[in-house]
């Protein structure tokens, strides 16, 4: 993946100085995996980006919400409803650029989910990156 990542055109200058932000698994998950996928992915993206790209984790899950692999657009919405919180120690600086992270894009709903926490704390700038579109 890290070859991958290397290798795509722009996406140095696209993270570069920006926090980038994992999409959060639920506790419960993570145990159950081991790992994070999209804090991996974070972790290549910000080697890539250097000069002040680096990994934040201020959005938490707080709801063990069902797979959304069998969901459609308006399900995946309303699974997700809630489902992320900013942690409580977070502090967002509307002066930063914030580039969530995740392994796959589908329809949006995750990262929407995530990006609305972030706007509601006070990020202006946030953006996105995905390793696949599903």
């Amino acid at each position: 993946m890290a070859v991958l990542v290397q290798s795509a055109p722009g996406i140095a200058d696209y993270v570069r100085g920006a926090v980038l932000v994992p999409v959060p698994l639920h506790p419960r998950k993570e145990r159950e995996r081991g790992y994070n996928q999209s804090r991996l992915l974070a972790e290549i993206f910000a080697a890539v980006g250097g000069a002040g790209a680096r990994v934040e984790e201020p959005i938490r899950r707080v709801v063990d919400t069902a797979t959304q692999t069998a969901l459609d657009r308006r399900t995946r919405q309303a699974n997700l409803k809630n489902a992320f919180a900013l942690r409580t120690a977070a502090a967002i600086n509307a002066a930063e650029r914030y580039v969530l992270i995740d392994d796959v894009f589908t329809t949006g709903s995750t990262l929407n989910a995530c990006a609305q926490v972030l706007r509601r704390a006070g990020g202006v700038r946030v953006d996105v990156v995905t390793f696949g579109h599903g």
